[in-house]
């Protein structure tokens, strides 16, 4: 069969409220230009993110119910302790209460002044924990993914050669981890090859420095290793994906994303010495070890969500639903990053809006615009995120410009992604009108979620 369907049926619906371009002309507005302060009734679809948003199974629901609320010792914990490490292979796991919390503990112990950590694309909470510990973050992306336009099967992943480079030059004594993120979120949700994470091992081997992937995505990256890489192609994705953690010191991973848990994450690694470090954190910041900031249900639906993602029907489902909206962007001539990513489609805001300069950040200008022409909310990957300014007080730009459409899991069928693509077409043919946008207010970590703009 040519079409491929949900490998799921509705058993519960939300409403979703209709807004008039007038009154999103002054939502928007009223939130100064910002889609993150734009309250979640006033939004018609919302693809802000794919964290936290997914449509969870009868199956997660009936665990919620089951799950074990005990302080110490809860067998909701075994049961997601289980599940990660027939994943991971790792025998210490730690739960928290999302990603950035395993991260923000990770790096309270890893980090500090004169540290760097190398990636091959570092997310905004990722860095963000990075610098407040005083450490550098360092992104070695492939050449491929440098380039928009540019089909290639793994866009994703680092730049081996300049990685072992940087080693060489800064010291691998100071260099805590090397930390590749799958799928790669910032550069487009593109996967990494198989081969790449060997690669990236034995230089860390070469060189003593330990391995850690972000792996709130690993399912997708593992589906597009079955179709894209040599001598995959019959693999399960459990099997592919314990080869993937096999590689690895350890990973952190926010539940939200491929376990489609509401909240919830945790750290796993295969030292001793260093669980013992990042429990007593843990213990300070989270809660005790069998729940680490978790409720028992939460585990509960971590732990079936982490067996459902492994679905090849659903991956397949997944991935295609990605590729579909690529497929009508490409018929209007809509520039995005090429192939389409597991999670999300990324419009290329450089490209779509060349009238716009850095500064004034076409990214956001492009989300307004979405916004107001259909009550679409995205989410701006570009210099509003990543741009830094240099000692002259000007920007330092972001390398690309993007504006992220994340598709919830389970959540919309066809004919919304169908309306996603015509709003964006739309969007597209109007470009011309679009004015870009200035900052009237900022923080001076993750700006981006409550910054305040005036357009221009």
């Amino acid at each position: 069969m040519k079409t491929i369907i949900e490998p799921f049926k509705i058993k519960a619906v939300e409403p979703i409220y209709f807004t008039t371009r007038e009154e999103r002309i002054r939502i928007l507005q009223q939130a100064h230009f910002n889609p993150f302060l734009i309250h979640a009734r006033d939004v018609i679809i919302d693809l802000l993110t794919d964290s936290g948003t997914s449509a969870m199974s009868s199956e997660q629901w009936a665990g919620i119910m089951r799950g074990d609320e005990s302080y110490a010792g809860s067998d909701s914990f075994f049961r997601f302790e289980t599940s990660v490490r027939n994943i991971t292979g790792m025998p210490y796991i730690i739960p928290t209460h999302q990603g950035r919390a395993a991260e923000k503990i990770l790096f309270s112990i890893t980090g500090g002044k004169g540290k760097y950590f190398i990636s091959n694309t570092l997310f905004d909470t990722t860095r963000a924990n990075i610098e407040f510990s005083g450490a550098e973050g360092v992104d070695l992306l492939c050449d491929e993914g440098k380039q928009p336009a540019l089909v290639a099967p793994f866009k994703g992943n680092m730049n081996v050669t300049a990685l072992e480079q940087f080693i060489r030059e800064k010291g691998a004594e100071n260099i805590p981890l090397v930390i590749i993120t799958v799928t790669n979120n910032s550069g487009g949700g593109q996967p990494v090859s198989m081969a790449n994470v060997k690669a990236v091992r034995e230089i860390c081997d070469r060189y003593g420095v330990r391995l850690f992937i972000d792996a709130c995505r690993f399912a997708e990256n593992c589906y597009f290793i079955r179709k894209r890489e040599a001598g995959y192609e019959n693999r399960t994705i459990l099997s592919i994906a314990q080869e993937l953690f096999s590689y690895a010191d350890g990973c952190t991973m926010s539940a939200k994303k491929d376990a489609f848990a509401n909240i919830g994450g945790f750290l796993a690694m295969r030292d001793e010495q260093l669980a013992m470090e990042c429990r007593n954190l843990l213990i300070i910041t989270e809660g005790f070890p069998t729940y680490g900031g978790l409720a028992g249900r939460d585990l509960e639906a971590i732990a079936i969500g982490l067996e459902e993602v492994l679905h090849e029907d659903y991956l397949q489902y997944r991935i295609r639903s990605i590729e579909y909206i690529g497929e009508k962007l490409d018929a209007a001539g809509v520039p995005y990053i090429k192939p389409t990513g597991g999670h999300a489609v990324y419009l290329d805001a450089k490209a779509f809006l060349p009238h716009i300069p850095p500064h004034e950040y076409p990214g956001q200008a492009l989300c307004g615009a979405l916004y107001v022409e259909g009550g679409v909310r995205g989410v701006e990957i570009g210099s509003v995120m990543f741009g830094k300014y240099g000692p002259d007080g000007a920007l330092v730009p972001a390398p690309m410009e993007l504006v992220r459409l994340a598709i919830p899991r389970r959540v919309y069928t066809q004919s919304h992604i169908d309306y996603v693509a015509e709003v964006i077409v739309e969007v597209f043919n109007r470009r011309n009108n679009i004015k870009g946008y200035k900052i009237t207010y900022e923080t001076p970590l993750l700006r981006h979620f409550i910054a305040h703009f005036e357009q221009l």
